[in-house]
């Protein structure tokens, strides 16, 4: 998964519209909307948030676990660790059950973000064990992109995006804007509010206009 940090340009509007319909598509049909509807409730703060006082390795392992039976992936066991690396996180996907995640030394201090690089790594590991993916790497970023939003735990993708003048950081593929765009569209099908959840303004921001672009597609009058 990639990060960029301060002083990158972060792309902003909805690039990948075509291909986060495609992403729900192909989840739609290989879960069924009973399947889909498995998972009602996103995974709470409560959940994912790492304490200063708690132990990292630990609490980085528990909060592993939370995303694991959130994303009801049976017997997967997560081995997560820390080292130095271009990415933000990354996944070695085997035939399980045990997987290894690596996370970039930089969420040692930045502890609060380590939950959201997490999720995307774990909804990885999901997507192969359903045997659900794109041709292109690209292509499989927006989808896992996507089903970690649609699923409920990618609000912590777009929370990690913030700009506040002491740090500035993105993970993920989908701009702010399409994973509001995206947690709007699972808001609309399961009832969900996801505003309290954010810390970050700008992340909130984001979350308001993608609301504001789905609200008006859904609005917009067929085609013709």
């Amino acid at each position: 998964m990639p990060n960029r940090q301060e002083g990158d340009r972060v792309a902003h509007g909805f690039p990948h519209r075509a291909g986060i319909g495609a992403s729900l598509t192909a989840l739609y049909r290989r879960l069924s909307p009973d399947g889909v509807h498995r998972y009602p409730a996103s995974v709470p703060p409560s959940d994912v948030a790492l304490g200063d006082d708690e132990d990292l390795h630990l609490g980085t392992q528990r909060v592993a676990h939370a995303l694991v039976r959130h994303l009801r992936l049976p017997e997967a066991r997560l081995v997560v660790s820390f080292r130095p690396m271009e990415h933000a996180a990354a996944v070695e996907l085997t035939a399980g059950p045990e997987y290894f995640v690596e996370l970039n030394d930089r969420f040692r201090t930045r502890r609060r973000d380590i939950g959201a690089a997490l999720a995307h790594e774990i909804t990885h590991v999901l997507l192969h064990r359903l045997g659900l993916g794109f041709p292109g790497t690209a292509e499989n970023e927006v989808l896992t992109d996507v089903v970690t939003t649609y699923l409920g735990a990618g609000w912590l993708l777009l929370d990690a995006y913030r700009r506040d003048g002491v740090e500035s950081q993105k993970l993920g593929y989908l701009t702010p804007e399409e994973f509001g765009y995206v947690l709007a569209k699972r808001a609309e099908v399961f009832g969900e509010d996801p505003s309290p959840w954010f810390t970050s303004a700008v992340a909130y921001e984001a979350w308001v206009r993608g609301r504001a672009e789905a609200d008006r597609e859904r609005a917009a009058p067929p085609l013709a």
